[in-house]
């Protein structure tokens, strides 16, 4: 099932603001906040789903790539564990990263205004972990058809021992004696408007809602180590060099079991040795001599789905331009498919023998062998630009 466009699910248009981003969005986030729609699942998918485009169109790196190539921009397109972009948000991801949309402790925005209780996990702040950027190279043909890679990624991981607690086992692990365990401190003021409520961040356990009396030796209290981890990609068909996907959750661990950075991925194309790409298509280079071009000829050329063969009509002017349909580079996200254009250049032998120099002094004065161009003779590029138009 694809996903809906995230102007579309924020109600707002492209050339909308940040700030009108955001006012749709908390505007939304109200509406459907699990709080308010207790036990309803529908309103807490479309909870998910508004706070899924937030997170991309509130980001001015996310949302330009988004708008050039869609849901794959952002890692829509495919899986590969973990899933792309923001798909893979739960409720306590929404919570810990919009706090400044649900009021402060990133728990419920309703608290603030009514002092109720916090949702979800009391308010506890999440520790996430740090973003990591790799470079995947392709070849053109898995450009064209999509590609599985599996990468090796050396990155901070959960610490096994302690199952990423820090603590050196669970007796070590107490409630904050500041907080109670629920990660925040409420403050009463009285003014001249009467009694007003603050809530911060605790202190003493700095959000997390507990102490460890005795740290893990193995990470040291930090719940992450170094390591290894081979993560499986799936490119979708399609990209293009430097382009961008991400992978949710598949980043360095945070401490303390919080929730994963993502994994970028770069995309880098490997040069071709015969084709060259223009957009979603394909552009090579035949180099034909002046007798074949001159009577025919049934040349065999190179795509990126093997060999393919195509006739050369006798009388072939270097410069032409001949096209294979839906030779090309396919489209992200769609079933349009680039072309293959063919580009004929004459080739001239610099290096000729007696009888075939007596032969070409013969064909000289021939009257068909006389230049006769035409008056609207365009350059390659000319034509090329007519062609792509």
């Amino acid at each position: 099932m694809s996903k809906r466009d995230y102007y579309d699910i924020l109600g707002v248009s492209k050339s909308s603001s940040p700030e009108e981003i955001k006012k749709a969005y908390r505007k939304l986030a109200i509406k459907y906040h699990p709080d308010k729609n207790p036990d309803d699942h529908t309103a807490e998918d479309k909870f998910k789903e508004a706070a899924e485009a937030y997170e991309v169109l509130s980001n001015a790196e996310k949302k330009q790539r988004y708008d050039h190539y869609g849901h794959a921009g952002v890692g829509g397109a495919a899986g590969g564990g973990g899933g792309y972009g923001g798909g893979g948000m739960n409720m306590e991801d929404i919570f810990s990263q919009f706090g400044d949309i649900f009021g402060g402790g990133g728990g419920s925005p309703f608290d603030s205004f009514f002092g109720g209780q916090q949702s979800r996990g009391g308010g506890r702040r999440v520790a996430k972990g740090s973003n990591l950027r790799i470079k995947v190279k392709l070849t053109l043909e898995e450009i064209a058809n999509g590609a599985e890679k599996k990468i090796k990624v050396n990155k901070q991981v959960t610490c096994k021992p302690c199952d990423g607690t820090g603590a050196k086992d669970k007796s070590s692990v107490s409630t904050c004696s500041t907080c109670g365990g629920s990660g925040s401190v409420r403050r009463v003021t009285n003014t001249i408007l009467g009694q007003m409520q603050t809530t911060s961040t605790c202190p003493t356990c700095n959000g997390s809602g507990s102490q460890i009396t005795a740290k893990c030796t193995s990470c040291h209290g930090e719940g992450t180590v170094r390591g290894e981890e081979t993560i499986s990609i799936n490119i979708p068909a399609g990209v293009s060099d430097g382009m961008q996907l991400s992978m949710s959750g598949k980043g360095n661990a945070a401490p303390n079991g919080g929730i994963p950075g993502d994994l970028i991925i770069l995309i880098e194309e490997i040069p071709h040795e015969f084709l060259k790409r223009e957009g979603n298509n394909i552009v090579y280079d035949l180099h034909l001599s002046i007798v074949d071009a001159a009577l025919g000829y049934s040349a065999e050329v190179p795509t990126i789905d093997g060999k393919a063969k195509i006739k050369i009509e006798p009388g072939t002017q270097s410069g032409k331009l001949l096209r294979l349909k839906a030779k090309g580079i396919p489209e992200v996200n769609s079933y349009h498919r680039g072309d293959q254009i063919i580009h004929v250049n004459i080739w001239t032998p610099k290096i000729l023998s007696g009888e075939e120099r007596s032969l070409l002094e013969k064909l000289r004065d021939s009257p068909n062998f006389k230049p006769q161009p035409g008056k609207n003779d365009k350059s390659f590029f000319e034509k090329m630009k007519e062609y792509f138009e």
